[in-house]
């Protein structure tokens, strides 16, 4: 089994008196497309902040490696989340920034790389992503999966060990959605990036998640875990995140007769 890449340890969420969810627990695999399941209100994006150093937990662990990052200093924590990367929902790229300069702005503000390079740099990270020749290109002027990609581009620049997807397919086509499904998996199997998806998209589910928690709304922990191909045939799967997995949209795998 690989060498988890990531850890929660007893992780309580949540907002003043309010908890939003406890007694969190999971780790996640340096091989792992790992989805943070459930339902609207559940907590997805809070735990997504948390792991990503935005949103400091009222108790628990995250512990890239042995470093627990809500117990080190500042200045630790940063080094670590430099190893990271974020694709935001809408890609968030700057509009008045051509695809090459929103991709090469991380590497301006982090590496001491010349104009040239780091042009460089980032039309490599745009060809990974698909989109070889559109470097001099707006964000206005390609289409919503093509932005999508291209902030993926730009979550890449820094050559990150994981990766974190706040619901990369929402607002897509079903094609762009699947060809940004199939850009994952071939990332994962070129550069051996860890991913840690935000996702309700089933289709999206069921086609790339290696492994996976569901967050139960109503308990307020995960409820299960595992591989959702494999949770949606196991009859000992909570019946909750089983009504979430089989809820009739297309992409959950074939039952067998």
């Amino acid at each position: 089994m690989s060498t988890p890449r990531l850890r929660v340890r007893d992780l309580t969420l949540g907002y003043g008196s309010f908890v939003l969810m406890r007694d969190v627990n999971f780790d996640v695999a340096a091989d792992d497309i790992f989805l943070i399941m459930g339902g609207s209100g559940c907590g997805k994006s809070s735990l997504l902040r948390t792991l990503m150093g935005l949103k400091e937990p009222q108790s628990g662990q995250v512990l890239y490696g042995d470093t627990d990052i809500w117990a080190c200093t500042e200045k630790e924590r940063r080094r670590i989340l430099r190893r990271t990367g974020v694709l935001f929902q809408g890609g968030a790229l700057w509009s008045s920034m051509t695809l090459a300069e929103n991709v090469g702005l991380p590497l301006q503000q982090y590496t001491d790389l010349d104009d040239d390079e780091i042009r460089e740099q980032a039309s490599l990270k745009l060809a990974l992503a698909g989109l070889a020749g559109f470097e001099d290109y707006y964000p206005s002027e390609i289409s919503g999966g093509m932005r999508k990609r291209a902030g993926l581009a730009r979550a890449l620049a820094l050559d990150p060990e994981i990766l974190f997807l706040d619901e990369p397919s929402a607002g897509l086509d079903p094609v762009s959605a699947r060809m940004l499904d199939d850009l994952i998996l071939e990332l994962r199997d070129a550069l051996g990036t860890t991913f840690v998806i935000v996702s309700h998209e089933l289709a999206s589910i069921f086609a790339i998640a290696s492994n996976g928690i569901y967050l139960d709304v109503r308990t307020r922990r995960v409820t299960a875990r595992g591989n959702p191909s494999e949770l949606v045939r196991d009859p000992h799967t909570e019946l909750q995140a089983l009504r979430f997995l089989t809820r009739g949209e297309a992409g959950g795998p074939q039952q067998q007769d």
